[in-house]
């Protein structure tokens, strides 16, 4: 598919907040053209603003920046500056609705300094510009209030500011290496909205025909804005959605996804968005690996763990009677398009159990992320820009990972960290545990083993047993899963070599050792010492 130029991108905000300035030089760093409505108007009428105030009224005026904002709504790739009472009219708004609208904002006191020595605002000519400014803003506050993205300009310079600004046009954008391709994953604010011009950042010649496959939650929180970007870069979206329980990660699933799929009429160059969790982007993406003999897939991910694991790596699996990701596929995706707003609909528990993951790559990685949580282990992982960087980092090691082994021969390994206890616990549990909760408990196991084993010292498993029960993770084992029946659970695991059991223990904060030749009773005693 062809893809469009990108719809406009429209800075509005109070008189003084900085539009006109921060717009030339958002529009210099992204090769853009650039407008200021008032400028445009003045250019069309032969006078200034003002001018057009004192002689033909305000009512004129509001109408000549109506007829501007058809005009420009409907031009593409431009960043446009407004007057500050354009989208007081709600036709204005309507006409700018498909454009990506930011709001810049700044206290009255801040406007009152930056205006006070200009003469040429038409809307202050009283004798108290201070008290005309705080009603002007009482007055737009409610208009403000539609506007999708604000950002304050107190005591920021126009560069800070124009960075913000195109931090949201472009989100960070990392790509993942593979044999033959790359995977650009890219994470950000706002940007499940903006997915099909994302999509005119990947390379390919796909068909309009495409499926988006969701949970009932998700997709009612998520799926429309996804269907509408897709739908106005020419794709024909076919919503699917199905369960997303453990319990719904099966061949059933996969094929209620095919018949979907088959009704949909999708072809070989149709795209299946993963929309969800882990088991959504596992069961979709199997289903994509598998349809036609392999369609392209594009994660994603509204859980922070799949977002800093699930998604990334092209393994997708679904589960089997006699075990847990029994039957599976690697299938690199063709993008992954993390929304770091989508965080925000979570409960507080998803969360917690997401950081599990956080933490582990911190272990097996990067030392640096590790000590950074244990600086501040009560922030909240949401999307504030602070937040996105632990995101980020934590991504970052399972792509450095990914890229040096990606059909998983040795050192990808690494990143099952907890998994070999984790997964027993969770199974035992019949799921009541959360993956990132039974993962929990498995690096701490984990790193109890390594000090039993002389691989780490006691002060490295302290360290990982406090950060996590600081991030309230559980850090130990449950009384009611026997020492008998983790053990036997254990042995199923699909990591297991030959009758060797597999463990990946931590030498040090951000470098672990994976291990073959663990004694059995050392085992059971570690177990037995970690229930309670």
């Amino acid at each position: 598919m062809n893809g469009r130029g990108s719809p406009p991108l429209v800075i509005t905000g109070f008189m003084g907040a900085g539009k006109t300035s921060v717009g030339k030089v958002v529009a210099d760093r992204l090769g853009r053209e650039f407008i200021d409505m008032d400028v445009a108007i003045e250019e069309a009428e032969g006078m200034s603003v003002s001018k057009i105030f004192e002689s033909r009224g305000e009512a004129y005026f509001r109408a000549r920046e109506s007829e501007m904002c058809a005009r420009l709504a409907a031009r593409e790739n431009l960043i446009i500056s407004t007057g500050g009472g354009v989208f007081v009219n709600p036709a204005n708004r309507e006409l700018f609705k498909e454009a990506l609208v930011v709001c810049l904002d700044a206290d009255s006191k801040e406007i009152y300094n930056r205006l006070k020595e200009e003469g040429n605002r038409p809307l202050l000519k009283t004798p108290d510009p201070y008290q005309r400014i705080v009603e002007l803003m009482d007055a737009r506050r409610s208009a403000y209030s539609h506007v999708e993205w604000h950002l304050s300009t107190n005591a920021k310079s126009v560069p800070q500011v124009a960075d913000e600004i195109v931090g949201l046009l472009q989100p960070k954008r990392i790509n993942v290496s593979a044999p033959d391709s790359v995977c650009p994953i890219f994470v950000g604010a706002g940007i499940l909205g903006r997915a099909g011009n994302l999509m005119d950042l990947t390379t390919g010649d796909f068909s309009p025909r495409c499926a988006i496959v969701s949970s009932p939650h998700v997709a009612k929180l998520h799926a429309e804005p996804v269907m509408e970007s897709l739908r106005s870069r020419g794709f024909e979206p076919e919503l699917i959605v199905i369960s997303d329980g453990e319990k719904d990660k099966s061949l059933d699933s996969v094929s209620t996804i095919y018949d979907k799929m088959v009704d949909a009429r999708l072809d070989r160059h149709s795209i299946v968005f993963a929309l969800g969790g882990g088991v959504i982007g596992d069961v979709a993406g199997f289903a994509a690996a598998t349809y036609l003999r392999g369609v392209s897939l594009v994660q994603m991910p509204t859980t922070l763990l799949a977002m800093v694991d699930a998604s990334i790596g092209g393994k997708v699996a679904v589960d089997h009677p006699r075990g847990r990701n029994l039957i599976g596929a690697f299938k690199l995706p063709l993008a992954v398009i993390a929304d770091t707003e989508a965080l925000a609909t979570l409960p507080g528990e998803e969360l917690h159990s997401g950081m599990a993951e956080v933490v582990k790559h911190g272990i097996i990685g990067d030392a640096g992320l590790f000590e950074l949580l244990e600086r501040d282990p009560t922030s909240s992982p949401l999307p504030e820009e602070g937040r996105r960087s632990w995101i980020v980092r934590a991504m970052q090691v399972k792509i450095d990972i990914v890229a040096r082994d990606p059909l998983e021969q040795g050192e990808r390994g690494k990143l099952n960290l907890g998994h070999t206890f984790g997964y027993a616990f969770e199974q035992l549990s019949g799921y009541a545990l959360q993956h990132g909760e039974a993962v929990a408990i498995g690096m701490v196991c984990a790193a109890r083993l390594a000090v039993a084993t002389g691989r780490c010292d006691e002060s490295t498993a302290g360290r990982i047993e406090a950060l996590l029960g600081s991030l309230r993770l559980p850090t130990r084992i449950p009384v009611s899963l026997s020492t008998q029946g983790v053990l036997d659970a254990m042995a199923t695991d699909k990591k297991r070599i030959a009758k060797r059991q597999r463990f990946v223990l931590p030498r040090a904060i951000g470098e672990v050792e994976m291990v073959d030749d663990v004694d059995e009773g050392l085992v059971r005693k570690i177990i037995e010492a970690m229930r309670g």
